[in-house]
């Protein structure tokens, strides 16, 4: 089968930081299906793999952690899905990814392609619905929230792909009052089409903005991004009891400044669940059918921003480029070997 892969952990100007290549086809057991892709998307979780991955001399890395396609097999355990079904999913972290025609993936964390949308639209969407699924409702369990309070969400980052999808859940599903953070008119722009109901620069002091809105404070925080050069202001924005939810690595995180409020601290991880084979592993498939069902019922809509036709090295190098600028505004997709 065709696939991209690397063999060396190189910046992605590099002629071989991503090259194509060819791998013995797949075979399903077990869970597993075979899956044959359709199109992939690309996330900053690419990126970061491919700059510190550990590779064994000579073995190519396959990379890719979104996908939609076809299941051309599947393994005797198989009870979910059958040959032919169209299929989206975000894998798994230590397993080859989906940057090649064929893919081996546990039908525990697959879900059926929204009818609405085609393949490329579908591919946009599962990792970074899967993680802000996971932040709103398992993590900050917004749900909870008592509905006598004035509840209110900041999302920091709210123009990527984890925010696109987060704010669209958290204005169709719950009642909180959203206020996404944004710099560029363009981004500020697609948050507000997202649904949020307001939109504050994060270069600029956030309490002051807030204040201006008439908010005087927010009770949780979806931080996606630059985490901790923000903690001053998430304390200072949060209410006393509230809770910051974030996603992004931070080698040092002091929240010794949390106490006094008593704020409370949820990281999300999208691939805990499948690493580590969890009680809870077959809720990544329940939600992804979930998200199938909000998508063919128009309560959500795909986050794609750019098509790209053809999945190769020198695409997804292009991909990787506009990842690591840190402006990417919605998902990049790719279709079609």
């Amino acid at each position: 089968m065709k696939a991209v892969g690397l063999y060396k952990s190189l910046p992605i100007d590099h002629p071989e930081s991503l090259v194509d290549i060819e791998l013995p086809d797949p075979v399903a057991t077990g869970h597993d299906l075979l899956v044959e892709v359709h199109a992939v998307s690309v996330n900053p979780v690419d990126v970061k793999v491919r700059m510190k991955a550990t590779l064994a001399a000579g073995e190519p890395r396959v990379l890719g952690w979104d996908a939609a396609g076809i299941v051309r097999a599947v393994g005797e355990k198989v009870t979910r899905f059958k040959v032919g079904d169209r299929v989206w999913y975000a894998g798994q972290i230590d397993r080859p990814g989906s940057n090649a025609e064929l893919q081996l993936v546990d039908e525990r964390i697959v879900g059926p392609v929204p009818t609405k949308l085609d393949f490329a639209e579908a591919a946009a969407m599962p990792l970074t619905a899967l993680t802000a699924w996971e932040l709103l409702f398992d993590r900050l369990k917004v749900q909870e929230a008592d509905p006598t309070q004035e509840n209110r969400l900041l999302v920091v980052g709210a123009a990527g792909g984890v925010g696109s999808i987060l704010v669209q859940l958290a204005r169709r599903l719950t009642g909180l009052t959203i206020v996404a953070t944004a710099s560029r008119q363009e981004t500020r722009d697609w948050a507000l089409e997202q649904g949020a109901h307001y939109v504050i620069d994060h270069h600029q002091p956030w309490a002051e903005q807030l204040a201006q809105l008439g908010i005087g404070d927010v009770t949780h925080v979806a931080s996606l991004t630059h985490t901790g050069s923000y903690i001053p202001q998430i304390v200072d924005v949060l209410r006393a009891e509230g809770q910051l939810g974030l996603i992004d690595d931070q080698a040092q995180l002091d929240i010794m400044p949390f106490k006094a409020k008593a704020l409370s601290v949820h990281w999300e991880m999208m691939f805990t669940r499948p690493v580590f084979k969890t009680s809870t592993l077959a809720r990544q498939h329940d939600i992804l059918r979930k998200v199938a069902t909000l998508v063919d019922a128009g309560v959500v809509r795909t986050t794609l921003a750019r098509r790209i036709q053809g999945i190769n090295a020198t695409n997804l190098k292009e991909a990787h480029a506009q990842i690591e600028t840190g402006t990417t505004r919605g998902k990049i997709v790719l279709e079609g070997f």
